[in-house]
């Protein structure tokens, strides 16, 4: 790195101390894009980048809600309204005991170039809580986000700031959001993305990032002559992500071997398929995060406290949370002759192992292959304006037409004669319509 990337690192670090999840998010996107940005004077005069690190507002709020003992509780809340370049407000809302300040802020500087990449009209932002919906009942989870919805309500609208679900905040949750939402406000408006389909979701949001990673991987592997077809492939996660992956993977041909959890993994070498796809959906409904009873219905292997990187496949997606390949995963994957990345989820590789994969195989970053997610919110948040519902083939039809965009992109900013830098195009593809934007709308 050059010393004046450096020191604007450092700088932003003495700003922000403590939030180490936010300087490894920018510091990944400011080595990419620094060169292009100094062969562009009109960015620097405007101090384009130094701008698009700090958020246009952060809101935080104390979140008193009421449990079944009838004891008072309070957890904290956040929303991070990163961007408005190129639209509203866009981003998730994540319900864990593990949200922080530092973790929202990384997820809403990595959502703007996400939301950017599918060339929607959306900016970033992301929000949550503290709180967990592990181990509550239906009426906890009701009374917290309604008091959470109490406060954040005056500061979203459909076209201001337009939340969605994320870990821990699903269709349940959205619904309670949403209820409250249009109480306070007395009126019904498309203010949050992932509702029920009777009430203004989109067919296909659930499995929409899951669906969007394996098009982005298909397209990854055309480049270099291959097919997803006949693939092994290793699969991190069971939620959401991961069954839309898997579902996805099946319908075109590949072989699913490996699940994960926070106990460990699965290895499953006849391929996770059909009825074992569906229980997936089962075994996440009993809300313990656990793998393990898999091992037993289908008399796969269950490996504990490990992750599945350690099985030789073909192509690797993670699909459940920040930092998930270190390193050694990363070394272990090229041993094996693993010759594709493509992380479904946020920031899914530490730093040095998204480096080294880099170098090694083709790696592709969740702010490119996992934009199908927020895509089809974007899609939902259209069909709402419009007061109409899209047959599934539509929205299927879309976001694979937005996943060959985002990958078009990403090589035509991170080609270098025969390979293509995933991370510097996603990244330089991302930056140069927010800046654009911002330069466009002056100094606000």
């Amino acid at each position: 790195m050059k010393a004046d990337i450096n020191e604007f690192i450092s700088k932003l670090e003495n700003r922000t101390p403590g939030e180490k999840e936010f300087h490894q998010a920018v510091e990944e996107v400011i080595g990419s894009v620094w060169d292009f940005y100094q062969k562009n004077p009109r960015y620097q005069q405007a101090n384009i980048l130094e701008r698009m690190v700090e958020p246009e507002r952060v809101i935080m709020f104390r979140v008193p809600w009421v449990d079944d003992r009838g004891e008072v509780q309070v957890n904290r809340g956040y929303r991070v309204e990163f961007n408005s370049a190129l639209g509203p407000y866009k981003g998730g809302l994540r319900f864990h005991a593990s949200v922080t300040l530092s973790i929202l802020k990384f997820l809403g500087f990595e959502q703007t170039f996400k939301n950017s990449l599918t060339t929607l009209p959306m900016g970033g932002g992301k929000g949550g809580s503290d709180f967990s919906p592990k181990g509550k009942s239906d009426g906890e989870i009701m009374r917290f986000c309604q008091s959470f919805m109490s406060e954040l309500f005056r500061h979203i609208g459909p076209n201001t700031d337009v939340p969605a679900g994320d870990i821990g905040v699903g269709g349940r949750e959205v619904g309670y959001l949403f209820g409250q939402y249009k109480r306070l406000k007395n009126e019904f408006t498309g203010v949050m993305t992932g509702k029920g389909l009777g009430w203004g979701g989109s067919l296909i949001r659930p499995e929409a990032t899951g669906f969007g990673a394996v098009y982005f991987a298909q397209h990854m592997l055309h480049r270099i002559g291959k097919d997803i077809e006949g693939q092994k492939v290793a699969v991190s996660g069971f939620g959401n992500v991961a069954w839309g992956a898997i579902t996805k993977i099946n319908e075109l041909g590949g072989k699913v071997v490996t699940i994960s959890g926070p106990d460990g993994y699965i290895y499953d070498p006849e391929g996770i398929s059909g009825e074992k796809i569906d229980y997936l959906l089962e075994l996440r409904s009993t809300n313990n995060d656990v793998v393990e009873p898999y091992a037993a219905e289908f008399g796969a292997k269950f490996i504990p406290e490990r992750h599945p990187w350690e099985v030789p496949v073909n192509v690797a997606i993670p699909c459940a949370t920040e930092n998930e390949v270190n390193l050694n995963d990363a070394k272990e994957l090229v041993k094996n002759a693993c010759y594709l990345l493509a992380e479904a989820s946020n920031m899914g590789c530490m730093a040095d192992a998204a480096e080294y994969l880099s170098k090694n195989i083709d790696y592709a970053p969740g702010k490119a292959v996992n934009a199908g997610g927020v895509a089809v919110s974007g899609l939902e948040m259209s069909q709402n304006s419009m007061r109409i519902s899209w047959p599934r083939e539509e929205v299927d039809a879309r976001l694979k037409l937005i996943m060959s965009d985002i990958h078009e992109r990403c090589v035509s900013y991170g080609k270098n004669g025969n390979k293509v830098d995933y991370i510097k195009g996603a990244n330089i593809g991302g930056f140069v319509k927010v800046a654009d934007a911002m330069l466009a709308q002056g100094v606000v």
